[in-house]
């Protein structure tokens, strides 16, 4: 690859919209890039995608990509961004979006009243809802739904539902726009980073182990950490997304907390023992492709027990270490004093 062709693509990949999920691996994207580099491969195939960025760098560097994640909120992003070749969101689709038709449900403004948002931000998200289920384009439903989870994370400072008030407050631009300007300016990054890498890629929202596994693939693992020294809960932290990219079907509001959260979906990686037999399943499953797993010094399995699982099917091991350090402790007491100094690893299997 030459100068300027490497040049191009790390631009398209820079396209790819910052969030501020936690442990979003774009400050790795070199580190992984390194690894994934050294194999051939048709197909990448991201388990656990969180931000999607993973996914859309593979996509940028030419391989069919299979994107995978059991949050709904991660599904809308790489359904946009990484399945999407080609479709954006018309300005005026985006003004027709925030136009009231008076056939709102009004379900965020009479169950999050006073949460997170004003009244009249909360009467504005639950018409832009309601106008996107309108909509007949499923790409064009996907770009919407991502610009208006991202104008809510934007305009909540921390850009987490952990809370409840206008607490944290730093004078942010974030915080001054207003509602609608955030839409309209997600969508336009959102349409910034679609293009076509002449592959057919696909997103999925759910398990793991159901993922079709094709030949000669290389499968990219960031699953979720169990750790005693962390709090690594996606759900708790944006429940509030996760409703609006699922439409709040099949979840029951717990009622009773004051943040209106639900419950946290079922996942093996909760405890150290279900951790340890999560990744002998995963392994064994992918054993005929190329494993990558990213995973922190924090969690559990160790090192070591990571590297005697996969050691059961593949025949050369290696592990990378790489320096980097976390900032999702939201709890007062924990801000720059939450054992997020932690190495990340990344694990190959080959």
């Amino acid at each position: 690859m030459s100068i300027a062709e490497n040049r191009a693509r790390l631009e398209q990949r820079d396209l790819y919209p910052s969030t501020r999920f936690m442990g979003s691996k774009r400050k790795l994207l070199d580190d992984i890039w390194a690894v994934a580099s050294q194999f051939q491969y048709d197909t990448a195939i991201d388990l656990f995608a969180g931000s999607g960025v993973v996914s859309y760098m593979f996509k940028v560097n030419g391989a069919r990509v299979i994107s995978n994640d059991h949050m709904h909120m991660s599904w809308q992003y790489t359904k946009a961004m990484v399945e999407n070749n080609r479709r954006r969101l018309p300005s005026s689709t985006v003004e027709r979006l925030l136009h009231d038709t008076g056939k709102s449900d009004r379900f965020v403004e009479e169950t999050f009243s006073g949460l997170y948002f004003t009244d009249d931000e909360n009467r504005l998200i639950d018409r832009v809802r309601s106008n996107i289920n309108a909509l007949s384009n499923t790409y064009d439903r996907a770009i919407a739904t991502a610009a208006l989870m991202r104008a809510c994370t934007k305009k909540r400072a921390r850009g987490i539902f952990t809370y409840v008030g206008l607490r944290y407050d730093d004078g942010r631009r974030d915080l001054q726009l207003s509602l609608d300007e955030h839409f309209r300016l997600a969508v336009a990054v959102i349409n910034d980073a679609i293009f076509s890498n002449g592959k057919r890629n696909v997103a999925i929202c759910g398990d793991a182990l159901q993922v079709a596994t094709p030949k000669n693939a290389l499968v990219y693992m960031d699953p979720p950490y169990y750790s005693p020294l962390s709090d690594n809960e996606y759900v708790r932290r944006y429940h509030f997304i996760e409703g609006i990219a699922r439409g709040w079907d099949g979840v029951e509001i717990q009622d009773h907390t004051k943040t209106k959260k639900f419950a946290s979906y079922a996942t093996p990686f909760s405890s150290r023992n279900g951790a340890y037999e999560a990744f002998d399943s995963l392994f064994k499953k992918f054993r005929k492709n190329i494993l990558m797993v990213s995973y922190a010094s924090n969690g559990l399995p160790t090192m070591d027990e990571i590297i005697d699982l996969m050691r059961r099917y593949k025949t050369e091991v290696d592990v990378v270490p790489v320096e980097h350090r976390y900032s999702f402790g939201n709890q007062g007491h924990k801000v720059n004093d939450n054992n997020n100094a932690v190495r990340e690893y990344l694990f190959v299997g080959y």
